[in-house]
């Protein structure tokens, strides 16, 4: 198996698409098409996760954090970046890395986190928008229904819990071929007339290549006309954050103390208590005060997050209950996920769980 066929399944979990602009994910280190003799799966790849990866004889590192977040001008091995780079080069290891692609999937962090608090009832904080498209194309009516079908198979027209979804109207097309036409229909030189089926199809965007292939690939014309627009609608089954229930519901006390205890968290940092019982969780992984005001919009009783600034707390405005059990605790149980996910879908293959220790805060 390979890098690249590696990645290929992650990316079926976590499309990279819908990664976050600022980010950076994929395959960071390495040969796509190298041998993949074990995978090594880890939150963060420093120098002792790649000699843990060399120990364990994996070649490749999933990683949730990016080693390379910010461009690199220099390979000298002067700080903790440049040596883990170096050393994975060295020892030919791979490193790929899908944060803020996990992040926005919808069985990826925050659903992850959910299920620790045994939230039910999950949805999307912040759903992704942009993330939907439109295709529009013509098609001689004969074929418009294979055609729609050969749509459906590459990814287009599932809207929510739906799937099959398009809409048609019936028209008359226009062309004339030219002497280098090789027409389907009509002769060349001659003005023809076609019934025809204008069909209307929804995707999302990480399937763009598979829907173009597929409409080239079983359209019956030489020039196949089509556009394709970006929609303003959000996606629900995409974004930043969770929210979900509790139950039943706990008394604040109880649920800082659930909290603390379920996610292994050494310490809670929170806003003012407002004496009233924790029934609906905002969760989001990593750094989430940006998604503060989202959570009091979902009415949430409770957000729990990471990396809150002293004066971002005064935002809960005894509207909820802020709750900041840190960076690496949030998320500290993405490298399970992983490792269930890739188990599943690549059985009898070496997968390890790191056991590195990467959380660069220390508690006294």
């Amino acid at each position: 198996m390979t890098v690249n066929a590696v990645a290929r399944v992650l990316e079926e979990l976590a499309p990279l698409d819908y990664a976050e602009d600022f980010d950076n994910v994929g395959l960071l280190v390495g040969d796509a098409g190298m041998e993949v003799k074990g995978i090594l799966v880890t939150l963060d790849t420093l120098e002792n996760v790649i000699e843990e990866a060399i120990a364990k004889d994996c070649n490749l590192i999933v990683s949730f954090h990016p080693i390379i977040f910010s461009g690199l001008k220099k390979i000298t091995g002067k700080n903790y970046v440049e040596r883990t780079v170096v050393k994975a080069i060295k020892y030919d290891i791979a490193i790929y890395a899908i944060h803020t692609a996990l992040d926005n999937a919808i069985s990826g962090v925050n659903h992850k986190i959910c299920d620790i608090l045994g939230l039910i009832n999950t949805s999307i904080l912040i759903p992704q928008k942009k993330t939907i498209k439109k295709l529009v194309t013509y098609v001689p009516l004969a074929n418009s229904n294979k055609l729609k079908r050969a749509l459906f198979e590459a990814g287009a027209g599932s809207i929510g819990n739906y799937s099959d979804c398009s809409f048609s109207t019936e028209g008359t097309g226009s062309f004339k071929a030219t002497e280098k036409a090789n027409p389907v229909i009509g002769t060349i030189g001659y003005l023809h007339y076609e019934k025809e089926a204008q069909i209307s199809v929804t995707f999302p965007k990480d399937s763009e290549k598979r829907v173009l292939e597929s409409l080239f690939k079983h359209h019956p014309y030489e020039e196949v006309a089509y556009e394709i627009t970006t929609l303003e609608n959000t996606n629900q089954h995409i974004g930043m954050g969770m929210v979900g229930e509790l139950e039943p519901a706990m008394a604040e006390t109880d649920f800082l103390i659930y909290l603390k205890n379920k996610m292994n968290a050494s310490v809670v940092r929170h806003s003012e208590l407002r004496n009233k019982d924790i029934k609906k969780v905002a969760v989001l992984g990593g750094s989430g005060s940006f998604a503060i005001e989202a959570a009091k919009a979902a009415g949430a009783d409770v957000f729990v997050t990471a990396d809150v600034k002293y004066h971002e707390f005064y935002q809960a405005e005894k509207q909820l209950i802020i709750a900041d059990i840190g960076h690496f605790e949030t998320e500290q149980f993405t490298k399970t996920l992983l490792v269930d996910y890739l188990t599943k879908k690549i059985p009898n293959f070496a997968i390890r769980l790191s056991e590195s220790i990467t959380n660069p805060i220390k508690y006294f």
